[in-house]
């Protein structure tokens, strides 16, 4: 009998899109999710935006289609233009929300991100036996990680051949 994975995957979409596009590429999306199923055994994926934009309609509906769960940051409407749509707090609320209520539905997280903030909750997770892996944007991954063992992280770059859009193929307009 073959036990197949069941992991989850939580996507910064402002540092993949940042990451990526600061080195000269773009994500296709449906390419990634089936890369985060196939290698790592993603059930579900969600994908975090900090704020609403009907300008990137074209893109949340990509996502969709592609089988990402997309989670928009609570924002006063007056203060959207005003402020950067840090998702950092909301990610790791969810993945705290998934270890409590749905512990047995899931056995360990996927990070997409570089961000160093993220570096108190992969230690956690580690030490609880709950992580996976933490996949970098681009070669910029924060400082915090230096120490981070190599079984724990890779970078997107490494894969890029494999996820990357080619035109035609995918529309998209940034994130």
């Amino acid at each position: 009998m073959i036990i197949k994975m069941k992991n989850l995957a939580f996507v910064d979409g402002q540092n993949l899109h940042l990451g990526t596009t600061e080195n000269g590429w773009k994500i296709d999306y449906k390419k990634f999710r089936i890369y985060l199923k196939e290698k790592y055994g993603i059930t579900e994926a969600y994908y975090f935006f900090g704020y609403v934009s009907e300008k990137e309609q074209d893109l949340y509906n990509n996502l969709q289609k592609a089988g990402f769960i997309i989670i928009f940051k609570e924002h006063n409407r007056e203060l959207i233009a005003k402020k950067k749509g840090n998702v950092d707090t909301d990610i790791v609320l969810e993945v705290m929300k998934a270890l409590i209520e749905n512990k047995d539905d899931f056995q360990k997280i996927v990070l997409i991100s570089g961000d160093g903030d993220y570096k108190k909750l992969v230690d956690y997770l580690i030490n609880k036996n709950r992580f996976k892996k933490i996949l970098f944007p681009n070669n910029k991954a924060s400082s915090l990680y230096k120490n981070l063992g190599s079984e724990y992280y890779d970078y997107l770059d490494n894969i890029k051949s494999y996820i990357e859009y080619k035109n035609g193929h995918q529309k998209e307009k940034g994130s």
